[in-house]
C-alpha cells in the first residue's frame, strides 16, 4: 500500500507508461507487476481521467476498465508533442525573467536560466513580445529588501532592530550593509557597530529598519563563498545531538544541522555542530518540554542544571502583595 499521495504519485505516472505499451491490459496482472492490490489499483484508475496534459480539458487521459481488463483510448493524441498557450508562455516567460533577478542568485544559474529564456522566446513567437510588457518586482520582506538594497548603492548607514531567535530578543543596532544574497532566505550582510564585527541578518527577522544619513564605511572584506550554503560548520566542531518534540520542529530551519531523523511522535532528532555547544544551553532552556539535549553528556547536564537553577528562582521569588 502507498504510504502517501507522493508514492501514489509516483506509481501513477509509471502507470500511464506501462497501460501505454500494454493494451487491454489485465487488471491482476498490472496490480502484481506494481505490488498493490486489485482495490488499489482500481483507486489509481478512478484518478487517471481527471488527469492530463492541460488544465482547460480536452487532453484528459480517457482510461477505462471493465474490471477485468483496462482500456487506454487516447494514448496517441495525448503523447502528442505539447505546445504552450500564448497565456502559458507569458506566465513562464515573465517569472523566468523575475527569478533572473533574484539577488544571490549564481551567476552561472543566472547565464543558463537567461539563455532558456531566450529558446522560450523565440518559440513563444508572439506571446514573448506581450511579456515583455509585463514585469514582476519582488517586495522581499515587507519593504527591508528595497530599504537595504537603497542603502548598498547610496552608500549609507542602516539603524535596525533585529530579532534574534538564539537569544529570543530584540536588539537595537546600527549596520554599514555590504551586500544582498539568497540562500534558501534573503540575507543582508553588514559591518555590525554593535559588534564591531561583520555579521549577517536575515530580513524577515528585521522588526523595523531606517535608512540613516551617515556614511556606510565597512572595513575592506573578502567576501565569503556562499556556493556550499550560508553556514559551513567544521568537521572539527564538536557534534551536538538535540531530540525536540513536534512543538520544537522550528529548530531545524533556525540552526544549521548535518541531519534531521523523524522520530515516531512527530518529533525530530536534529544532529549539529557548532564552536560553542555552550551556547546551546539557551536553546534548552527555550525550549522547556519542547526538547532536551542527548549529547554531549556534560552539556546535556549544564543544561539541565541552569533549567532547575532558573525554576528555584522562579520558587524563590516573593509572593505579590495585593493588599498594598
Amino acid at each position: 500500500m502507498a504510504a502517501n499521495a507522493i508514492d501514489q504519485t509516483r506509481r501513477m505516472l509509471s502507470l500511464v507508461t506501462y497501460l501505454r505499451e500494454r493494451p487491454g491490459a489485465h487488471v491482476a496482472d498490472v496490480a502484481r507487476a506494481f505490488g498493490i492490490t486489485e482495490d488499489e489499483l482500481i483507486s489509481d484508475l478512478d484518478v487517471l481521467p481527471m488527469c492530463g496534459t492541460s488544465f482547460r480539458g480536452g487532453d484528459l487521459l480517457d482510461i477505462d476498465t471493465d474490471g477485468d481488463r483496462i482500456w487506454w483510448h487516447n494514448p496517441d493524441d495525448v503523447a502528442a508533442p505539447l505546445r504552450l498557450a500564448a497565456d502559458e508562455a507569458t506566465a513562464l516567460l515573465v517569472a523566468a525573467r523575475a527569478v533572473s533577478t533574484l539577488p544571490g542568485l549564481r551567476e552561472g544559474d543566472r547565464q543558463a536560466l537567461l539563455r532558456a529564456t531566450a529558446k522560450l522566446e523565440a518559440a513563444a513567437g508572439e506571446a514573448a513580445g506581450a511579456s515583455s510588457r509585463l514585469s514582476v518586482t519582488f517586495e522581499s520582506e515587507g519593504g527591508v529588501f528595497a530599504e537595504v538594497d537603497r542603502a548598498i548603492s547610496e552608500r549609507r548607514r542602516l539603524w535596525v532592530k533585529y530579532y534574534s531567535p538564539a537569544r529570543d530578543e530584540l536588539t537595537e543596532r546600527e549596520v554599514d550593509p555590504i551586500r544582498l544574497f539568497a540562500v534558501g532566505h534573503t540575507y543582508m550582510e553588514a559591518w555590525c557597530r554593535l559588534s564591531e564585527a561583520r555579521r549577517t541578518f536575515r530580513l524577515d527577522r528585521v522588526a523595523e529598519i531606517r535608512l540613516l544619513d551617515e556614511a556606510s564605511a565597512p572595513p575592506e572584506l573578502e567576501l565569503r563563498d556562499l556556493s556550499e550554503g550560508l553556514v559551513q560548520p567544521s568537521a572539527e566542531d564538536p557534534e551536538v545531538v538535540v531530540e525536540v518534540s513536534p512543538g520544537g520542529r522550528w529548530v531545524a530551519e533556525y540552526y544549521p544541522h548535518d541531519s534531521a531523523e523523524e522520530l515516531a511522535d512527530g518529533g525530530l532528532r536534529i544532529t549539529l555542530r557548532t564552536p560553542d555547544p555552550a551556547s546551546l544551553r539557551r536553546l534548552a532552556l527555550r525550549l522547556g518540554r519542547d526538547g532536551r539535549i542527548v549529547t554531549p553528556d556534560d552539556l546535556a547536564e549544564s543544561a539541565r542544571r541552569a533549567a532547575r537553577e532558573a525554576l528555584a528562582g522562579y520558587e524563590e521569588s516573593p509572593a505579590p502583595d495585593h493588599h498594598s
